[in-house]
C-alpha cells in the first residue's frame, strides 16, 4: 500500500504540533528539515518525544517535496495515520461493500473538499471517493475546513475519478450525477434529469459531485445512469457544491439508505 493510501500529511509547526497533541491521532512518523532550528524545531522535537514519535530528519529540499507545498512547510512534516483510508479497488473486495458513495470529480477549493468530507463523514455515507488527480490535495487546507473531520473520513483513493466510475460501474454501483435541467452532458449515459426527492434511488449508488467552474468531466458522464437536480423554487439557479452534497447526504439519510 502506497502511503499516500494509508497517511494524511500535515505541514507547518502549527498543524505538526496539534497533530502531536491531539490523544485521538496517530501520528507515524515527523520529518524534520536538517535547516530547522531554534525554539521552534526544538518544541516539535520535544512534543514528539511525549507522544513517542519518531523523529527523522532530511534535507530541506525533501520535505518541501513530500509536503507538496514549499512555501508553507516551514521545515517539518507529520505523517498522520488515517484509519479509515483505503483504495477504492481494495474496498470494492470488501463484503458488504461501502455504500451509499460520494465521487469528487474536478473540486478544487480545499474549503469545499473539506465541507463535503465533515459533512459526508457526518451523515454516514460509506465511503467518499477523493482521487488523487484532479481534486484539491487532502493537506491541512482541508483538514481545517472539515473541522479536523478529515482523519476520521470514509477516504477512498483512486488515480482519476474516471477510474473511479469505471470501476464502481464495473462493480454494480448505479452512478447519479447531481445537476440541473439542461446541465447533463451530450456523451452522458443518459440525459433525463430527475428530482433528487422523487428518485428511486438503490442502496448501491455513487453519487458524482462535479468541479466548481467545469462541472462534470463529459468522459465521467458517460457513466452515469441519471442526473438529479435539487429543487430550488427560489431566485437562485444553483448552489455552491459543498451545500448541494450535504442536501444529497442528508436525503440520503432520511430515505435509510446510510448505514
Amino acid at each position: 500500500m502506497s502511503p499516500k493510501d494509508r497517511f494524511l500529511t500535515v505541514y507547518g509547526r502549527k498543524p505538526v504540533l496539534e497533530a502531536l497533541a491531539d490523544p485521538e491521532l496517530e501520528v507515524d512518523k515527523v520529518i524534520l528539515a536538517d535547516s530547522a532550528g531554534g525554539p521552534g524545531a526544538a518544541e516539535i522535537q520535544r512534543a514528539a518525544k511525549d507522544a513517542g514519535v519518531p523523529v527523522q530528519r532530511a534535507s530541506a529540499h525533501r520535505v518541501k517535496v513530500l509536503a507538496g507545498n514549499g512555501k508553507q512547510d516551514q521545515g517539518v512534516l507529520a505523517d498522520v495515520v488515517a484509519p479509515r483510508m483505503r483504495r477504492l479497488d481494495h474496498a470494492l473486495g470488501e463484503h458488504p461493500v461501502p455504500t451509499p458513495v460520494l465521487v469528487l470529480d474536478g473540486i478544487t477549493t480545499p474549503a469545499n473538499v473539506g465541507m463535503i468530507l465533515r459533512t459526508a463523514t457526518a451523515a454516514g455515507l460509506g465511503g467518499i471517493v477523493v482521487p488523487r488527480r484532479g481534486v484539491a490535495t487532502l493537506d491541512p487546507l482541508v483538514i481545517k475546513a472539515s473541522a479536523g473531520v478529515t482523519f476520521r473520513a470514509p477516504l477512498l483513493r483512486c488515480a482519476t475519478a474516471l477510474d473511479a466510475v469505471e470501476q464502481l460501474t464495473e462493480s454494480g454501483y448505479s452512478v447519479y450525477a447531481l445537476g440541473s435541467e439542461g446541465s447533463s452532458s451530450t456523451s452522458s449515459g443518459s440525459d433525463a434529469v430527475t428530482g433528487l426527492f422523487e428518485a428511486d434511488l438503490p442502496a448501491r449508488s455513487a453519487f458524482v459531485l462535479g468541479g466548481e467552474t467545469e462541472g462534470v468531466d463529459p468522459e465521467v458522464a458517460h457513466y452515469v445512469a441519471s442526473w438529479l437536480s435539487i429543487p430550488m423554487p427560489g431566485d437562485a439557479e444553483s448552489l455552491n457544491v459543498s451545500a448541494a452534497a450535504a442536501v444529497l447526504c442528508f436525503d440520503l439519510v432520511r430515505r435509510g439508505l446510510t448505514p
